[in-house]
């Protein structure tokens, strides 16, 4: 029956509670949190004894706090029940609500389970309603659900021990004990989601102090690079459009930063290589190229690319690398030229010569491959395709041709632009790409009089004064010793003449070396170039014209002309 002080023990009871509550939602951090749990089911409910089982990510539980005393705090702190054990626990028993009490008389059978357990010892209950030192009860904690209660997910269990009132708590005492069990499971849930936003924040500040480090560091590398770097935009209507450069591009063009971010590579390259940089895949190609200074001139380097993604997959940018390669370049060329080119009067040589005129020159299809043609052109009018691309053709000599080999050079053959020759001795007003091989007169005497070194500077001469008498585009070659050879395309049989004419005359006039007037003399023979011929061919019949010429006139003025 209840007393008269029952409603002022309920009332202190109660703002014991509220007190305890409210420290619960004040820790800093879950330990704190855990602790103040365990600590307010033995200031705030009136136990000897309180535990705060959490469940860990495995599915056990380990004790997490305990109050009341020390040594047991000491013994089983930090210990783990299997959660088979606790879910065993959890359904034997009298269920009190949400509270599980496990009477003695039951108890026993866990005595032997894995989880850490503490024994307060006391004497025999003497009353039916008296706490035995082997009753156990339990308030499960779950993460609130739409309901309260345990709709959620188990995150914990409270384990009391004893009383202080030596009795098994009444109605009211179970209901302050649910309440508090709930509102633990909340502050619970805080204080972890605030442990994870605290370590989140901790995450997130070191990945951007790591962000902030590496774009110090991408900062710095690019800036103080010692080759060119250039990030540029990268798809939409402002492709390549430079938005910053490092110092070392902008010496190696010489222009300011400001000025740099108004161009676009394809502004800056050289006419001839904008095919180059066109072709150069953006996904990392690399090319060399030719890139204008501010003073008009260009500079060879090589330009590498790499594509750079902003975080979370943000705009992209072109990341160039530019190499100045101005200094390998120039050997390279300077290789290129020797190979091509005489070493004595840096007229292009025998090879360049024979390059230059083949490329001019195709060979004709000889009848057999016209005739395969022909039959291809048939065979593949009337669906006749297969055939054609499996079997060769015979000429009427016996020669076997493939039609795909005669088409092919039938292609060439009718694309090429051809060179012709003047027909006859007479001008007839065709014009031609004439070949006039030159053979100086009397130059062993020198060599044998004064020495190589004056007969190398007769040489070096001659070349100055034959380049100086032809056109732009025209060749002027050495072939070797005292012979040259002029490619003159466009002209016609007159033209051709008057200008072996001239070149003699230039020749023949005093050539001064170490104080000495040398004279020489020269013999031109003209020849012509046209398709069907080799160049070796075209050469030799330059050659015997010359040769033709120089016995038609008297060896006393041959020198003098």
């Amino acid at each position: 029956m209840e007393t008269e002080s029952e409603p002022y023990v309920r009332l202190t009871t109660l703002r014991q509670l509220h007190q305890v509550m409210a420290d619960m939602n004040t820790a800093r951090s879950l330990a704190d949190t855990l602790q103040t749990v365990a600590d307010g089911v033995v200031n705030g409910l009136g136990y000897e004894l309180a535990c705060v089982n959490l469940v860990r990510p495995d599915g056990d539980l380990v004790v997490a706090a305990l109050a009341g005393n020390s040594a047991a705090e000491a013994l089983i702190t930090g210990r783990v029940g299997s959660r088979a054990s606790w879910d065993r626990r959890l359904s034997m028993g009298e269920a009190w609500g949400d509270l599980r009490f496990i009477p003695h008389t039951e108890g026993w059978v866990l005595d032997e389970d894995d989880v850490p357990q503490w024994y307060t010892d006391g004497p025999a209950p003497r009353f039916e309603d008296e706490w035995h030192p082997s009753d156990r009860l339990f308030a499960p904690m779950y993460t609130p659900g739409v309901s309260g209660g345990k709709c959620g997910e188990l995150i914990g269990v409270l384990s009391m021990d004893r009383p202080r009132n030596g009795r098994r708590p009444g109605a009211w005492g179970r209901e302050a004990l649910q309440m508090y069990a709930f509102q633990a499971a909340i502050a619970i849930s805080n204080a972890r989601l605030r442990a994870n936003m605290q370590r989140a924040l901790v995450r997130l500040e070191r990945e951007q102090q790591a962000l902030r480090a590496s774009e110090e560091s991408f900062r710095q590398a690019f800036e103080y690079a010692p080759s060119g770097m250039a990030i540029a935009e990268m798809g939409g209507d402002q492709h390549g459009r430079i938005l910053r450069t490092n110092d070392a591009l902008c010496r190696l063009l010489g222009r300011p930063a400001s000025a740099m971010r108004r161009y676009s590579f394809s502004d800056l390259v050289h006419p001839e290589d904008i095919g180059t940089l066109l072709r150069t895949s953006a996904e990392g190609g690399r090319a060399e190229l030719r890139l204008g200074r501010r003073d008009g001139t260009y500079v060879w380097v090589s330009l590498r690319n790499s594509v750079v993604a902003d975080a979370a997959d943000g705009p992209r940018f072109l990341l160039t690398h530019v190499e100045d390669i101005e200094e390998r370049k120039r050997r390279e060329l300077q290789l290129a030229h020797r190979a091509s080119h005489d070493s004595l009067t840096g007229l292009p040589n025998s090879a360049e010569l024979r390059s230059r005129l083949s490329s001019r020159l195709c060979r004709r299809p000889t009848s057999a491959q016209l005739g395969a043609v022909e039959s291809l052109d048939a065979a593949y009018g009337h669906g006749q395709a297969q055939y054609a691309e499996t079997h060769p053709a015979v000429d009427p000599h016996g020669h076997g041709f493939d039609f795909r080999t005669g088409a092919e050079a039938y292609g060439a053959f009718d694309h090429h632009v051809h060179t012709i020759a003047p027909e006859g001795e007479s001008d007839d007003g065709t014009k031609g790409l004439a070949v006039l091989f030159c053979d100086l007169d009397g130059f062993k005497s020198i060599n044998d009089r004064f020495g190589h070194n004056a007969g190398d500077e007769v040489l070096i001469e001659v070349a100055r004064r034959l380049s100086r008498q032809v056109r732009d585009g025209d060749t002027v070659a050495r072939l070797g010793g005292d012979e040259f050879v002029v490619l003159a395309d466009g002209l016609g049989r007159a033209d051709a003449q008057d200008l072996a004419v001239r070149l003699r005359n230039e020749i023949i006039q005093p050539i001064r070396v170490d104080g000495r007037a040398m004279r020489v003399g020269a013999s031109f023979g003209i020849g012509w170039a046209h398709c069907g011929m080799t160049a070796d061919e075209v050469l030799k019949s330059a050659d015997e014209r010359m040769y033709v010429e120089k016995r038609s006139r008297p060896k006393q003025h041959r020198r003098a002309g």
